[in-house]
């Protein structure tokens, strides 16, 4: 038996949701690299486009669409998968990337801004699982790969996250039930845990010695950690390789944890 054939994805069709920046983006750029066609799904339709162009340029066997989609709004996220499904008929893979953090001390959180933070992080992975998943069903067999955040699972020191651990605590517990749910279609649901990541919007504060060094004193590995650490778990989580694992959220975090 060739081992190493089950960490192919040559052939899938994969959609990739919050793929125009981030740890999306460079998902969405491995999975091209590695021979998957793919929907960059994105709020940000321009950045997607833009994103799609960039992929498919590099990549000249690789069919890499731009799509809009709005995860809190249900009707959007219907059609960010109808139009996926008319373009490849079917969905193999989806990674549930998009999301937000606003960081506040619980007791001067907003209303509005605890929605927010929810309704993205939580809802909309919910809603894209939901209608990908009745695709899966369909088919009898899926991949689906969520964002969760070592957040969901500790607490950040010194950082006031109330609204973010929470909406990823229950991205963790939503994968856990999809996973058991949909097991019997052959469908894998798990979660990546990622630590501290330099993406766009983590960059300036990562930068900053005296908002950085407190953090890294806590990561045994003694760095932050990069989005193509993350895809390439996304890679793996996607492939037949992890084919017996679903319902685990896999921690990449550099050691954070282990404290």
């Amino acid at each position: 038996m060739k081992y190493l054939s089950n960490f192919s994805i040559s052939g899938k069709k994969a959609l990739i949701v919050g793929g125009a920046s981030g740890i999306g983006k460079a998902t969405a750029d491995l999975f091209c690299e590695a021979g998957a066609d793919i929907v960059i799904a994105d709020i940000n339709y321009d950045r997607a486009e833009e994103t799609a162009s960039a992929l498919a340029a590099k990549n000249s066997d690789a069919t890499v669409m731009p799509s809009e989609v709005n995860v809190v709004d249900e009707q959007s996220v219907e059609k960010m998968v109808f139009g996926t499904l008319e373009h490849f008929g079917r969905i193999d893979i989806l990674v549930n990337s998009a999301g937000i953090n606003i960081k506040s001390p619980a007791t001067d959180l907003t209303v509005n801004d605890w929605d927010a933070v929810i309704d993205i992080n939580l809802k909309g992975t919910f809603l894209c699982c939901k209608y990908v998943g009745r695709q899966m069903i369909t088919q009898q067999q899926g991949k689906i790969v969520n964002l969760a955040s070592m957040s969901g699972l500790v607490t950040n020191k010194g950082k006031a996250n109330t609204a973010y651990c929470s909406s990823k605590g229950g991205v963790v517990m939503l994968t856990k039930q999809l996973a058991v749910e949909w097991a019997k279609y052959n469908i894998n649901v798990n979660a990546i845990a990622p630590g501290y990541i330099i993406t766009p919007f983590t960059k300036e504060w990562m930068e900053k010695p005296e908002e950085s060094e407190m953090v890294l004193d806590l990561i045994p590995m003694g760095r932050f950690g990069e989005t193509s650490e993350i895809a390439s778990t996304a890679l793996f989580l996607a492939s037949k390789a992890s084919s017996y694992i679903t319902g685990s959220i896999l921690l990449v975090d550099g050691g954070y944890t282990c404290y």
